[in-house]
């Protein structure tokens, strides 16, 4: 929710549409009643490994803060069903913590994935190779990789044609 009233107030001429997992909807919807906003429609249940994809299709896809959390399989259910509700030219951008060649980009990231397996062992900093082979296989190629605060990235797709 807090993304989504950050981006749709930025972005007023955009549909914000938000999802998450059911445990997950009632404070989105506590973050889209407190700003009201006309381009923020009530979020949409989403769990990446059932049946509860939306029948639409985006032209753009973001998802901040998940891959580290969901264990592998999910973010494998995640990337297989990006074509189904993908356009011919959607982008795709997914804002958090990466490991490059294996390697953590900071010291502060190393502990941060310690404390994510301690917490629960399918968690964990995902590698750029493994998203990005990801991220492929669904029709999306790399076309931009943006540093962000506290060693986080955006890294952005295109779908292909």
């Amino acid at each position: 929710g807090q993304h989504a009233v950050h981006f749709s107030a930025a972005l007023p001429h955009l549909i914000w549409q938000t999802s998450d997992r059911d445990e997950n909807l009632p404070g989105i919807r506590l973050w889209l009643d407190a700003a009201a906003l006309a381009n923020t429609p009530p979020p949409l249940l989403l769990d990446v490994t059932r049946d509860t994809w939306p029948q639409a299709r985006y032209d753009a896809i973001f998802s901040a803060n998940t891959l580290h959390i969901m264990g592998w399989l999910e973010v494998e259910a995640m990337f297989a069903a990006l074509p189904a509700v993908a356009t011919a030219e959607a982008k795709l951008a997914i804002y958090g913590p990466f490991n490059y060649g294996g390697e953590f980009t900071s010291a502060s990231n190393a502990a941060f994935d310690a404390s994510l397996k301690q917490h629960a062992p399918h968690m964990g900093i995902r590698d750029v190779a493994a998203v990005d082979a990801l991220a492929n296989g669904a029709g999306f190629e790399l076309i931009d990789d943006v540093a962000m605060p506290a060693n986080n990235r955006c890294r952005i797709w295109q779908r292909r044609r």
